[in-house]
């Protein structure tokens, strides 16, 4: 375009020329400076090769071009094509396939493709740049002349630039079609300082780009790195698997619901794309502290259970007391027998076989009492553990003889927790975790887009009343992401059907629970509301909850919580 005006103007005026070609060159310049600052700050794929194209177009005034990506596979992929006297633009972010297959950048036998001249630039690292495509020879146009005859079309100058990096490894190729002269619009050969300027642009998209795949591959390496963390943690014990996947995914769900709503409490709230991605982040790792919690503990299904589930020596314990029995009635039998041959002893021995049957019964009757308090699922009232007493000092003779108390201190112990099946030093053992969670977060170096993920991963055991672990933080004191995967780490363990110590809730049952923390100040009340009316927990349940767990709830009966159509 410069040559072009130079030879307009016959040399007459050498400083209007001067004037004009410096002009062009600082516009030229000042473009170029323009989109490699943009493509430094590009974080999408598609829309940095349809940036670094459109620039190319708009620097070169070309009509149209392509852009190509080289694959794994030695092959230059179609991403973006655009002509805009044709009004066509395909790939990139339009959302339109490239209905043409990649070009091989070598033969079956290994020989380069220099037919195609995308691929010849791209082999030999070398542009390439024809004033005409009908005249061109050595390169094969053949599928450009079908397409000019299909569209009423003239493919005219083609330049084309292959993309390398710094480390010369090949990105792709820029394909600029059909140079414009800028006064007259006519179609003119790309000229020598055009080569240069898209050389230039080339370069700086092949580092962009470089740059750009680099960082998606270090977020992959470290999102696959955090993901199989929280997959050790979930396969450490077959009761919880799926927790860890399944928190974040409703941590979410509650946040996007947040910045989605117009109205109410959260109208002004928002998170961008990196801090979702953050909250993202921690969800994957809030319980990564588990990894140093005793698998005894963790899968404690029963009180009794430690490496196996004790209550089968409770049941040994019971034979031998019945065992013991019927000897004893036994004994008494022949022993008045003995004592008395002649005389009728059916009534007598009657009353010693009621006695025994009575005994047995009492015996089934507390055994099956003890595997219910086992379990761990009803409330351990002062007058239960009374009988756990009573029943502990029945008198057995153990393995070596000696008469001993029916069940030992520590039997008792863990059989009279007053609710669940974990004992205090258990469930410290548990809450443990959730320091060393903090304690092995806040150890990493983050990068500045994740210094929050000790804080939102630490925070999902705490009460907005302060009652919670592990800082008894406050509600001011959390962020309200934290706050949000507080509900859902509850919501989920309430519905999860893979817990040893419980089914999985209805819909209604988690609700109701949820509802009666909310009105116990344990969970945020606003965040419980926004749960509700943007139906996330519905949301949740079609996609990860069994269908018999699905119920129509009631939201009326729901503790703590007022429908929006309601007077």
């Amino acid at each position: 375009m410069v040559e072009a005006k130079l030879n307009a103007n016959n040399s007459s005026h050498p400083v209007e020329i001067a004037s004009v070609v410096g002009t062009e060159i600082f516009e030229r310049v000042e473009k170029l400076n323009a989109i490699g600052i943009a493509l430094s700050a590009q974080r999408d794929t598609r829309s940095l090769l349809e940036m670094i194209l459109t620039g190319a177009k708009s620097i070169l005034n070309a009509d149209g071009g392509t852009i190509y990506t080289a694959t794994d596979d030695r092959h230059l992929r179609f991403e973006i094509m655009l002509t805009e006297s044709l009004q066509i633009k395909m790939g990139g972010t339009t959302g339109i396939p490239i209905p043409f297959d990649p070009i091989p950048l070598y033969g079956i036998e290994g020989n380069t493709n220099d037919c195609m001249v995308a691929a010849y630039a791209a082999v030999h690292n070398e542009t390439i740049n024809i004033p005409d495509a009908y005249a061109a020879e050595g390169f094969d146009f053949a599928g450009t002349r079908s397409f000019d005859k299909k569209m009423g079309y003239r493919s005219k100058s083609f330049l084309t630039v292959p993309m390398y990096n710094h480390e010369h490894e090949l990105i792709g190729v820029l394909q600029l079609i059909n140079a414009q002269d800028s006064t007259t619009g006519e179609i003119i050969p790309f000229s020598d300082q055009a080569k240069r300027v898209a050389e230039s642009l080339a370069s700086q998209a092949a580092i962009a780009l470089t740059n750009h795949k680099l960082v998606q591959e270090f977020r992959l390496l470290f999102e696959s790195f955090i993901s199989l963390i929280a997959k050790a943690i979930d396969d450490k014990s077959p009761y919880t698997g799926g927790h860890c996947r399944r928190v974040p995914i409703l941590t979410m769900m509650m946040a996007e619901a947040a910045c989605g709503v117009e109205s109410g409490v959260f109208q002004d709230f928002s998170m961008t794309e990196e801090e979702l991605y953050e909250l993202k982040i921690a969800g994957l790792v809030h319980d990564c502290g588990k990894v140093t919690t005793p698998v005894h503990v963790i899968d404690k299904a029963t009180k009794l259970e430690t490496i196996f589930d004790r209550i089968k020596l409770v049941d040994t314990r019971f034979e031998v007391l019945k065992r013991d029995a019927e000897i004893e009635l036994l004994k008494q039998k022949v022993a008045l027998l003995e004592a008395s041959p002649q005389v009728d002893l059916s009534t007598t021995i009657e009353k010693l076989a009621a006695n025994y049957q009575q005994t047995l019964q009492q015996l089934d009757q507390d055994r099956q009492f003890l595997h219910i308090c086992n379990m761990g699922s009803e409330f351990m009232s002062e007058q239960l553990k009374e009988r756990v007493l009573q029943i502990s000092e029945y008198q057995w003779v153990d393995q070596s003889g000696n008469k001993t108390n029916f069940l030992t201190e520590e039997e008792v112990y863990n059989l009279n927790v007053t609710k669940g099946t974990l004992t205090k030093e258990e469930r410290d053992i548990i809450n443990h975790h959730m320091v060393v969670t903090i304690d092995m977060l806040e150890a990493l170096p983050y990068p500045k887009n994740l210094r929050r993920v000790p804080e939102l991963a630490g925070g999902h055991h705490e009460r907005m009343d302060g009652k919670g672990y592990p800082k008894g933080l406050k509600r001011e004191e959390m962020s309200i992401p934290a706050r949000m995967m507080g509900i859902a780490d509850i919501f989920e363990a309430l519905s999860a059907k893979d817990r040893p110590y419980k089914k999985g809730k209805t819909l209604t049952e988690c609700l109701t629970i949820l509802g009666k923390m909310k009105l116990d100040n344990h969970i945020d009340p606003d965040l419980f509301d926004l749960f509700i009316d943007e139906q996330v927990y519905l949301r949740y349940a079609l996609e990860h909850m069994d269908p018999d767990q699905i119920d129509n709830v009631d939201l009326t009966k729901i503790p703590g919580y007022t429908p929006k159509n309601s007077g």
